[in-house]
């Protein structure tokens, strides 16, 4: 009788433990079921980027750039003449400057403060920044109001673009206009810029090319306080109050064969 009862209690037993397997590996498949409908359906939901509002994004990118460079580099890279740098790595940022440039046509404005190193010397690293800042944010002011886009900027550099050359040129004149008005405000720097209107390669977020190259020998060429515009900027842009556009000088750029013309605009107090 007793070994009646165990007997039935292992076959119990057995029976339960068997049942209990079923029941794991059968949730187990239907979890991984769910787990391969929840991967498909992540991968055949498209993505939303978010777009960025604002200047604090944008702020707050160019604050840890900077620190980073002050960082590994020292202070020397971070304020140093740039036009030559800005061209190599033009990478534009934002995503309505790519639509600009979808038809492949921009007109490309570089800037940088002449004699750089030099002012650095005499005003020292900590009064040298803090011009720069409200040069930056000089520049950005006013390429904001005529409807411009800054590429890039790097220490006392700056990469403009826009889709109009007259406001890319208005956009300079009101940069000048101010250094020249308030020169002790901004401690007598010398700003030189230059013009170009062309054919850009756009390639997923980059902007570069031919053109570009000779935005920023144009901008090189130029003086402290000068703005110069090559030939087809010349003959785009509209008439402005107070601005003469200057006869022409024939010059040759590093890089480029033959000759060019190029045009100071002159500016009325």
């Amino acid at each position: 009788m007793t070994q009646l009862v165990l007997s039935i209690a292992l076959g119990v037993a057995l029976t339960a433990v068997v049942t209990l397997g079923i029941l794991l590996v059968v949730t187990s498949r239907r979890l991984s079921d769910v787990r391969r409908r929840l991967e498909r359906a992540q991968r055949a939901t498209p993505r939303v980027r978010r777009r960025r509002r604002g200047l604090a994004p944008f702020a707050i990118r160019k604050t840890w750039k900077t620190a980073e460079m002050l960082r590994t580099r020292g202070v020397g890279a971070v304020v140093r003449n740039s036009i030559e740098d800005l061209a190599g790595w033009a990478s534009v940022e934002r995503p309505d400057l790519a639509r600009l440039a979808a038809d492949g046509h921009v007109v490309v404005v570089f800037s940088d403060i002449e004699g750089s190193t030099e002012r650095n010397e005499a005003l020292g690293d900590r009064d040298w920044v803090a011009l720069l800042q409200r040069h930056e944010r000089l520049v950005r002011r006013s390429v904001d109001e005529h409807r411009g886009h800054v590429v890039k900027n790097q220490g006392d550099g700056f990469m403009l673009a826009f889709a109009d050359p007259t406001g890319a040129l208005r956009c300079c004149v009101d940069v000048q206009r101010e250094l020249a008005a308030r020169p002790e405000r901004w401690q007598n720097i010398k700003v030189r810029m230059g013009i170009h209107m062309g054919e850009s390669v756009r390639r997923g977020d980059d902007l570069f090319g031919l053109n570009v190259a000779m935005a920023a020998r144009i901008a090189g060429h130029a003086d402290g306080g000068e703005i110069l515009i090559s030939d087809v900027v010349r003959d785009a842009i509209e008439p402005t109050d107070g601005v003469r556009v200057a006869s022409a000088e024939v010059v040759e750029f590093k890089g480029f064969s033959g000759t060019y013309e190029v045009f100071p605009v002159a500016i009325a107090g």
